[in-house]
């Protein structure tokens, strides 16, 4: 008798999420493939902004995004993240207090896994969903056990604002 309330919000919850469409871009900093797909998959949606995290130098990520078409005033370059629990931690208030509760997050597809649990947490906590853009690799998806410390990390963030990011050099 419990289970099926439990499906229902569920059910619902997942038709919620695909109706929304996303608000934003974020884009995980760590290779410039990510911000070539980046910018191209901008331009099939003019009207909204991008976060680039502790990406390439902010030179090039202009030129980058300008020789697609991407209007400056959209970019957001932010390089406070030092990993990939601070490409989410840094940004999260932010997006909060934007009102976003939807972002499209883009990062290479050997990444996706570790970004995924991360991104569940840190955007989680407050509220913010995000659909899942893989940019194609040739790379062998990260160990598991990368997955599981930084999915730690950000439960860690969430019950006390620390990220413990210099535990893992």
């Amino acid at each position: 008798m419990l289970v099926l309330p439990m499906l229902l919000w569920l059910g619902y919850k997942e038709i919620k999420s695909q109706l929304e469409q996303p608000q934003a871009i974020l884009v995980l900093g760590g290779s410039t493939q990510r911000e070539k797909f980046a910018a191209e998959f901008a331009r099939q949606y003019p009207d909204l902004p991008i976060w680039i995290s502790g990406g390439s130098p902010k030179e090039y990520a202009q030129k980058l995004f300008a020789k697609a078409g991407i209007d400056s005033s959209r970019l957001h370059l932010d390089y406070r993240a030092v990993d990939t629990v601070t490409n989410f931690t840094t940004l999260v208030d932010q997006f909060q207090a934007r009102g976003i509760k939807k972002i499209y997050l883009i990062t290479s597809d050997y990444h996706m896994r570790r970004a995924r649990i991360i991104g569940e947490i840190v955007l989680g906590s407050r509220g913010i969903e995000f659909q899942p853009i893989s940019v194609p690799s040739e790379s062998s998806p990260e160990p598991i056990k990368k997955a599981i410390r930084d999915g730690a990390r950000a439960v860690f963030w969430v019950a006390t604002g620390y990220t413990g990011s210099t535990l893992t050099k």
